[in-house]
């Protein structure tokens, strides 16, 4: 769940929700991190929950280099300590190790903050989730008959502008063109709606772009002050940022990100066909640096930037209510449903209020071309896991960082 995520395909970032169920196994030798905290068990009743260090580190290092990332990050916590290790450089053929204090973009976590500051304005009576979207906006196809609740679960019905082949070219051919977010949405509202409102599920990238600006239109401010003032300093979250349409760039320490093939390539599939994908394994064949890519392309529903710790920070606030009052937090955290999609023999991927629930963790993933996140925090058993890798997506396919989180959530609670 992306911009991409989260990345820029349909069908890929749904499986992004379900991966949280798979289990990876993997070998290798610890990478470096925190000391080791001991062994935990949660009380009577719930889950059970594990941490073994070493075994931790063994698992994520062994699946980032089966992955083939160059770089890796991890960050897990739990009531008896934190436990981090960090894989591979920054860099293709660089020196610099990835450290805890790289940035990186965030791609579609992006989306829990847009999807907050519109129910912080909910509590403030500002705006209702029954609104219809054609109160703030009447150009929308269907607005009188969609709901802002809609918008936030993905069941509006909009088409999502991602995965329009002029959206994709322009990647490809204008890599450093500014997007406006009115021109994001345009793309979005002249595709044919997928359903009618509230009839089925599509992740679209256009919903949430559309919730960006109408907060606004509310506030009288551009999102990035919106997301300062209610989000980023209340938090104390100090390295996370949401760049100027115009700005490419990222904080220093940085790390630069990678991709296969072009994003008009990659539309249909992420896996890299196979003669490619043999070079890419074999070393051969190496991914193109998309670093400098404007990420003003994804928007409210992507486009922010942050380091491990800082989204770690933001999950558990989002999962434990710091950011919303009690009676809507916990609306929010039960109001998860499971996606009408079909992904045998993924069970249950389940999303909300621009929140996903995979498995005990509620949270999201990012994906944007050469970047990817998962953030996931259990609000019952205090358990948090954080990933980010800079490859995305993974020569097979796979998204790298999702796959490294739910292999370390199978380990933690022993599925």
């Amino acid at each position: 769940m992306a911009a991409g995520a989260g990345g820029k395909r349909g069908a890929a970032v749904v499986a992004l929700l379900a991966i949280g169920l798979i289990a990876s196994g993997c070998a290798g030798s610890g990478a470096q991190g925190a000391a080791a905290s001991p062994p935990a068990t949660a009380s009577a009743g719930v889950r059970t929950v594990t941490t073994d260090a070493g075994a931790l580190r063994t698992r994520f290092e062994g699946l980032a280099r089966e992955l083939g990332v160059p770089g890796a990050a991890m960050l897990v916590r739990t009531p008896q300590g934190e436990i981090t290790a960090t894989y591979g450089v920054t860099q293709v053929n660089g020196t610099t190790p990835v450290s805890l204090d790289d940035h990186f973009r965030i791609g579609s976590n992006t989306k829990t903050m847009t999807a907050t500051v519109i129910l912080q304005l909910v509590q403030e009576g500002r705006i209702s989730l029954a609104d219809k979207v054609a109160k703030y906006r009447p150009d929308v196809p269907n607005g009188s008959r969609i709901t802002i609740e809609q918008l936030l679960t993905m069941r509006s019905g909009l088409a999502n502008y991602t995965t329009t082949l002029a959206l994709n070219t322009a990647l490809d051919t204008q890599p450093q063109r500014a997007w406006k977010p009115e021109e994001l949405v345009a793309m979005g509202l002249a595709e044919p709606p997928t359903f009618e409102p509230g009839d089925g599920w599509n992740y679209s990238n256009t919903n949430t772009v559309l919730l960006g600006l109408i907060a606004e239109q509310l506030e009288g401010k551009p999102l990035a002050e919106i997301f300062q003032e209610r989000l980023f300093t209340p938090l104390g979250l100090r390295e996370t940022t949401y760049p100027a349409v115009s700005d490419s760039t990222l904080p220093e320490p940085y790390s630069h990100g990678y991709m296969y093939s072009t994003n008009v390539d990659t539309m249909a599939s992420n896996v890299l066909p196979p003669a490619q994908l043999a070079q890419a394994k074999a070393g051969t064949l190496l991914p193109s640096d998309t670093t400098r890519l404007n990420p003003s392309w994804a928007g409210a529903a992507g486009a922010g930037i942050s380091t491990i710790r800082d989204l770690a920070h933001w999950v558990e606030a989002l999962g434990s209510g710091a950011v919303l009052g009690p009676a809507l937090q916990k609306e929010r955290l039960a109001g998860v449903e499971p996606v009408p999609v079909p992904l045998p023999p993924l069970p249950d991927p389940q999303y909300g209020w621009g929140i996903a629930k995979i498995g005990p963790l509620y949270g999201h993933t990012g994906e944007l071309p050469g970047y990817n996140s998962f953030m996931g925090y259990d609000p019952v058993q205090k358990v948090t896991i954080v990933v980010w890798t800079n490859l995305a997506p993974a020569a097979d396919g796979r998204p790298p960082a999702a796959t490294i989180a739910t292999s370390l959530m199978k380990s933690i609670y022993g599925g």
